[in-house]
């Protein structure tokens, strides 16, 4: 299996593979002239991700609830962290109001942390999916929830609104979740995919290659997923988002992803996205069937 291995100085000189230009198209502009007018937020342009354009022009986007300030400050993240706003509801409206006008045919809500909350913001996770289903019959849903700490009556809260799928990353293997993640915990992060797969959900999670894993951890992890009854997977290449975040150890061949893919396929897999550019909401509407 072929990498590129990069010094940690040269975290910006990627290989050609992950070398790309974001188009420039109507629907993209359309877009982001929505989000500034109604002051909306989505992991698509805080997590910088390279594939916002080709998703907005497929009728998909990413939107993040609960503001933009995470109270966790993982290593790996772009988003910003510190002490959140006070959650707004108006963003609930506003984000229904967008998806009509935009004529969105799927959508992916992601939230920040909210630690800072009683219920870590799962109140307001369970309002904006009624919403959705209220306002926007018609289009699909998958939810990319936090951790809630582990605390089961809150992903109850998320589970009685019944969206199309809930997605819940471990975003890296086991030994290097302590230095990836805060507060988070690799046990706690399988826990919450075991809990919703038993209670019927269907699960999605995903993780980051190039942090300094090994295959067997790879291919633990994914064992470690379909156990707890996941059957959804998205592998993409951690790409540091400034030199204070969590160094790239390896740039991975686009091949080495393709032939992850296969072994997850075979491992039972219903579907699993393996490639440099994927990110956890990549081609999230073919996840529904």
């Amino acid at each position: 299996m072929n990498s590129t291995v990069t010094k940690d100085a040269d975290f910006r000189r990627k290989p050609e593979w992950l070398k790309i230009k974001l188009p420039k198209g109507f629907k993209t502009q359309q877009v982001i002239g929505l989000l500034n007018e109604k002051g909306l937020h989505t992991i698509c342009s805080s997590g910088m991700c390279p594939n916002r354009a080709e998703c907005w022009g497929a009728g998909t986007a990413t939107f993040m609830i609960g503001g933009n300030i995470c109270t966790r400050n993982c290593r790996f993240c772009n988003v910003t962290s510190g002490k959140p706003l006070p959650i707004n509801n108006q963003e609930i409206e506003d984000i229904v109001a967008s998806i009509k006008e935009l004529r969105l045919k799927h959508v992916v809500i992601t939230s920040v942390d909210r630690d800072d909350l009683p219920d870590c913001g799962a109140g307001h996770w369970a309002a904006m999916i009624y919403a959705l289903h209220k306002e926007c019959p018609g289009v699909t849903m998958e939810v990319l929830i936090p951790d809630f700490k582990g605390r089961t009556e809150l992903l109850d809260l998320v589970i009685s609104e019944k969206p199309d799928i809930i997605s819940h990353n471990l975003e890296t293997v086991r030994r290097l979740t302590p230095d990836v993640r805060t507060f988070a915990t690799y046990d706690n992060s399988l826990n919450v995919l075991r809990y919703l797969a038993r209670n019927g959900v269907r699960t999605k999670s995903g993780i980051m290659l190039g942090l300094g894993e090994r295959r067997d951890e790879i291919l633990q992890t994914m064992d470690d997923l379909l156990d707890a009854g996941c059957k959804i997977m998205t592998i993409g290449q951690y790409l540091q988002p400034t030199k204070n975040h969590y160094k790239v150890r390896e740039y991975i061949n686009p091949d080495v992803f393709r032939e992850y893919g296969e072994i997850g396929k075979k491992k039972g897999f219903l579907h699993i996205e393996s490639a440099p550019m994927v990110r956890s909401s990549y081609h999230a509407e073919r996840h529904i069937h």
